[in-house]
Parts: structure tokens; C-alpha cells; sequence
């Protein structure tokens, strides 16, 4: 009896210990965000050259949960599938893959996106600056027609989305919702 009362204390201090410990993914994640953005930020501020190409200061990227989670589900796929590309095994598209996480095109004067990958890299620093080291990846990053981006890191497989839209001025909106104007659409 003596053995299930000293149990019995003791699963009670271990649950009221354990209450008091506060594990919060929400630092973890806010701060890869803040990581991401300050890093690529940084750079878009003083300018880079990307090959032979300079490409003067650009504005800020803002974090876009859209093109994260397109991002996160293109790591995901690639760490379970065991493949690195911009295409999926099911043959879906960067495109096909950001629209689908609800980052469309739809009532935007214009519309950008593009996509950067990595595997390997085993911290923020090291995959940024990998990027800003390849000409292409750094292109995307240093892009002004960029506005948002979206990141994302599974097993070592990293997916960075990238969008940029213009919003119609008042003026074309009241134009638009008059008539007056008419949009048409390119495939």
C-alpha cells in the first residue's frame, strides 16, 4: 500500500513539474522567419552581385504564409519521395504548387512568382548564403519584382517561394467595377 501512495506523490510531482515546462515552437518558428527575412534583407538593402550581374539595393520581402506553406509542402514531398526539383513526382509545377496554397493571380494588376532549392545545408546561414553564392538563386533573391516569400526546411531539404503582385489603383478598380475596363487574361 505504502508502494502505490509513494507512486502515486510521485506521478503527482511529475505532472505538476512537467506543467510549469513550456515547450514554444511559436519562438522556434517566429524565429526562423526573423532569420530568413533578416539575412535576405540585409543583402536586398546594400545591393549584390549575382555572377557578373550587379543588382542594385531592392525592397524589403515580407513573409507570406501562402508561399510557405507551398514551400513546406514541396520539402516535405522531396524528403518523403527521396528527390530534388522543381517539379514533383506527380509532375506538379512551382506554379501548379503556389497556386494550389492559395497564393494566385486572380484581381492582381500582375503577378510573379519563382522558387529556389537546396539540400544538405544544415542551418539558415549556410543555405542563404549558398544561394546568394549561385547566380540564379541570387537573381531570384535580389529580384525587385519580388515583394513576398515564403520558406520552408524538411530533413534537410529547403524550399524558398517567392511572390510578387500589384495591386489595380483605385482608380482602374472603379474603372473595372464600372465596365470600362476590361481585363484580359493570357494563358
Amino acid at each position: 500500500m505504502k508502494r502505490y501512495v509513494l507512486g502515486g506523490i510521485f506521478c503527482f510531482l511529475a505532472f505538476t513539474i512537467s506543467s510549469f515546462i513550456r515547450v514554444d515552437h511559436n519562438d522556434d518558428y517566429a524565429a526562423f522567419k526573423d532569420q530568413f527575412l533578416t539575412l535576405i534583407n540585409r543583402t536586398r538593402a546594400k545591393g549584390c552581385k549575382c555572377g557578373s550581374t550587379w543588382y542594385a539595393p531592392a525592397p524589403p520581402l515580407v513573409w507570406n504564409d501562402q508561399l510557405e506553406d507551398a514551400a513546406r509542402g514541396h520539402a516535405k514531398d522531396m524528403a518523403k519521395q527521396n528527390y530534388f526539383s522543381h517539379e514533383s513526382k506527380d509532375g506538379r509545377t512551382m506554379s501548379s504548387r503556389i497556386i494550389a496554397a492559395g497564393y494566385t493571380y486572380k484581381g492582381w494588376k500582375s503577378f510573379m512568382i519563382g522558387e529556389n532549392i537546396a539540400y544538405g545545408q544544415t542551418s539558415i546561414e549556410e543555405v542563404t548564403a549558398g544561394w546568394f553564392k549561385s547566380e540564379g538563386h541570387c537573381r531570384n533573391l535580389m529580384n525587385p519584382g519580388f515583394k513576398e516569400i515564403g520558406v520552408a526546411e524538411k530533413d534537410k531539404y529547403w524550399v524558398q517561394d517567392f511572390g510578387g503582385r500589384v495591386p489595380f489603383t483605385e482608380e482602374q478598380q472603379k474603372l473595372i467595377k464600372s465596365g470600362k475596363l476590361r481585363l484580359i487574361q493570357k494563358d
